[in-house]
């Protein structure tokens, strides 16, 4: 399909413009995000910023196509002045309520990738960075897998893996191979401290090459909600 060529040059750069503009939107997924829990969640989402959100408040995100690395979680006990500044006991984002970059471990990440192989989006929930805040992760529009961690994680929590607020992966405590798998793919495999947070929450990854189990996929162009204790 043309534009008619008996368009002035600037209308033609406009029409062409809201066009790609268009194209770009139909693609987009939305992230509604939701917080069920009994106390105040500082929701986070890179790309998408930050969010304060009370008992039953929501917060809609839209992610262009083709975003890949991008992640949601929730930071807690935290306190911000009137500039978006301060801090966090969990999921810290370098002290800003606007998030520009990945939050502080321990903190339960929903992560995603969209309009990637095949079309396809590829989603998880991953306790990678450890835990804070029991998580739903489920489209919307499609009918894909919903992914659940609500296992009472923190109260369980090993104790030399404990934090203030929540429950540390063991790579962020020693720092090792055996648990970060630094050397590469195959490098490493499950561990007692991984079964321990994969027997309570089967949906999610567990370590970081616990790919087999802990990465669904939807068709691109699926809409998505996030929900902070489901």
């Amino acid at each position: 399909m043309g534009f008619p060529k008996t368009l002035p040059f600037p209308s033609y750069i406009i029409l062409l413009s809201l066009f790609s503009i268009i194209v770009t939107f139909s693609h987009a997924a939305t992230f509604d995000i939701t917080n069920r829990c009994g106390y105040t969640v500082w929701a986070a989402a890179v790309p998408g910023g930050g969010r304060r959100l009370g008992l039953g408040e929501s917060w809609q995100i839209n992610v262009g196509a083709g975003t890949a690395g991008a992640r949601i979680w929730g930071r807690t006990n935290c306190n911000f002045d009137g500039n978006g500044n301060g801090q966090c006991q969990t999921g810290d984002c370098n002290g800003r309520l606007e998030c520009q970059g990945y939050g502080q471990p321990p903190n339960t990440l929903a992560e995603y990738a969209l309009n990637q192989f095949n079309n396809l989006d590829f989603l998880d929930i991953s306790l990678v960075d450890g835990f804070n805040i029991p998580m739903e992760f489920s489209p919307t529009s499609n009918a894909c897998r919903s992914m659940r961690c609500t296992a009472p994680i923190n109260e369980q929590c090993p104790n030399e893996l404990r934090a203030p607020g929540g429950c540390n992966n063991p790579c962020t405590v020693f720092r090792t191979n055996e648990y970060c798998c630094t050397n590469g793919q195959g490098s490493c495999g499950p561990t007692g401290y991984s079964r321990f947070f994969k027997d309570r929450c089967p949906d999610a990854y567990s370590y970081p090459q616990d790919d087999p189990s802990s990465t669904f996929t939807c068709p691109g162009g699926t809409n998505y909600r996030v929900v902070f204790c489901p």
